[in-house]
């Protein structure tokens, strides 16, 4: 391992590959990124659904997915990999009045910015997807731009083009503290030795508070366990079956290996970093997916697994520089849209440490909205 780097990123999940990858394409020449775990995606990414939609509430997260979608459409072409774009498109159900009412007018937003979403009626969601229960339904948006992806594939995209670009990736590398000059970064301290450097960016995930604490700075990251249940190939789901929303439960599915993948967010669960498999939690998936789809009653299940949220106060991203430490960059808390954003978070980092400014306006996402209060929170959250 070297001991000197320009950028030193810590962690190699699909945000702090995107970041080392667009720092390289735009000239970096000593980039170096650390991982604890002995191989790429380890924590969220790898346990990720692969859902990457543009329909949000604010017009920043409706920004950043939209030009992500634009870079994943053309992604496995330009990187030369396996990391296709499904756009089979996302179906979000909506049976209570307030959340049709916030929809449409999200949907108003999401259209003015080139996003090409449709309100349906529940005769149309039918017609969509025969085998959903509608009787309860006031509407359903769709948009076919929309879809999924494998996480995994996305970030090992990343990772391949970023090592051609130069990119040091040390894996097995534990950063276990941050040397300081004054206020500035001047080292980073791993289990493996010292690492020289003015530039800091935590892409540390659920970890991300953890790397914080060591040069002093809070970072309101906490990990939430999240589920996720898959069921044996059924002849009913088809190629073109979308990711299913059903709000008001806060249950998704989507097609995966010729079946279903189900997902839950339990409101209930505390914040750590337990992955063990819960299987009350797992019967209450079953049960709403049951609920909303009664021809499930005969699947199989395949197989289960938990990952963490990195959950913030306002449900979205923490990116930028850190005022108090020149040198320390975040990209952090996407409450569970890292995959989704991380094409555009990339770009958006790169531009900032090499440029000094950034194509979108990223102010909303600074760490100092949370100490002046000022929280424009993401309603539109799964």
């Amino acid at each position: 391992m070297k001991n000197k780097a320009e950028v030193v990123i810590i962690g190699a999940g699909i945000v702090g590959s995107s970041i080392a990858y667009n720092l390289a394409k735009k000239g970096c020449k000593e980039v170096m990124v650390l991982e604890k775990e002995p191989y790429f995606a380890a924590w969220s990414t790898g346990k990720a659904a692969g859902g990457i939609r543009a329909q949000f509430a604010n017009e920043i997260n409706i920004k950043i997915s939209l030009w992500s979608e634009n870079i994943l459409e053309k992604f496995s072409q330009e990187m030369e990999c396996d990391a296709a774009f499904d756009q089979v498109g996302y179906l979000f159900l909506l049976s209570k009045e307030e959340d049709w009412e916030s929809f449409k007018k999200n949907a108003s937003l999401q259209q003015s910015l080139g996003l090409p979403v449709h309100l349906l009626t529940p005769e149309e969601v039918n017609k969509l997807v025969p085998e959903l229960r509608t009787d309860d339904l006031l509407g359903a948006t769709f948009c076919k731009k929309d879809g999924l992806v494998d996480p995994y594939e996305v970030c090992m995209g990343y990772v391949n083009q970023a090592k051609k670009l130069g990119v040091a990736f040390e894996m097995e590398t534990e950063v276990v503290g941050m040397g300081l000059s004054g206020n500035k970064i001047n080292k980073v301290n791993t289990n493996k030795g010292e690492i020289e450097t003015k530039i800091v960016v935590n892409a540390a995930g659920a970890f991300a508070a953890q790397i914080g604490k060591m040069v002093g700075v809070e970072i309101p990251v906490y990990p939430i366990k999240r589920q996720i249940v898959t069921t044996a190939p059924l002849d009913y789901v088809k190629p073109n079956f979308p990711m299913v929303v059903d709000f008001t439960s806060g249950l998704y599915m989507h097609k995966e290996s010729g079946g279903l993948l189900m997902g839950w967010a339990d409101k209930n669960t505390q914040s750590g970093y337990d992955l063990s498999v819960d299987p009350d939690y797992t019967d209450q998936i079953l049960m709403k997916a049951l609920d909303r789809m009664p021809i499930l009653e005969n699947a199989q299940i395949s197989s289960s697994w938990a990952g963490l949220y990195e959950t913030t106060p306002d449900n979205n991203a923490i990116l930028g520089k850190v005022p108090e430490v020149e040198g320390f960059y975040l990209a952090n808390g996407f409450s569970g849209h890292g995959v989704m954003h991380a094409p555009a978070v990339g770009i958006l980092l790169g531009e900032l440490i090499l440029e000094g400014k950034t194509s979108i306006d990223i102010s909303e996402f600074l760490l100092e909205r949370f100490k002046k209060g000022n929280l424009k929170v993401e309603r539109n959250v799964i």
